[in-house]
């Protein structure tokens, strides 16, 4: 098969095939939710500075974009494996040591994104019995904790996709 255009080093085949469309998806995703908050800052202000005119809820809008931005994207960052390490043992140990604690890593990730989910969801569940909604523009809060338990349970699955590979 042929090789990914933005990761060469990946043969496209099956297994990273879905992982591709999953990680470009939520990537992609992300993005849209940060240029929506970048050009309602943008709208916001010049409305502001020209007319007097400033978009009523702004601040509740960005606060959901970013909520959304932040959480999508975290899945494709475990997808792709691009987290922020600390490799000062990398150059001193042997590359076998470094694959275990690369492993040990990903099962810590995936014990606490799992114990962030299990802790989670019964708060989503309680703002959306008690109807919580936003003071400005009466967005319902549920709407905040769908993409934070989306994202973290599609990391956790991602995490777990990391594992099942990790001796390929």
């Amino acid at each position: 098969m042929g090789t990914d255009p933005i990761f060469p080093e990946r043969k496209l085949d099956e297994k990273w095939g879905l992982s591709l469309i999953f990680e470009k998806a939520f990537g992609y995703l992300a993005a849209v939710f940060l240029a929506a908050m970048m050009l309602l800052t943008v709208a916001d202000v010049a409305l502001r500075a020209v007319f007097n005119r400033p978009i009523h809820g702004t601040f509740e809008l960005i606060e959901l974009c970013l909520a959304c931005t932040i959480f999508v994207a975290l899945p494709a960052v475990f997808l792709r494996d691009e987290h922020l390490v600390v490799d000062v043992v990398d150059h001193l140990a042997r590359p076998a040591v470094v694959r275990l604690l690369d492993l040990f890593g990903a099962i810590a990730s995936l014990a606490v994104l799992a114990l962030m989910f299990w802790q989670m969801v019964p708060l989503a569940r309680d703002m959306q019995e008690f109807g919580d909604v936003t003071a400005d523009l009466s967005i319902p809060k549920l709407f905040y904790w769908i993409p934070v338990l989306l994202g973290v349970g599609a990391s956790a699955l991602a995490t777990l996709a990391f594992i099942a590979r990790w001796r390929r």
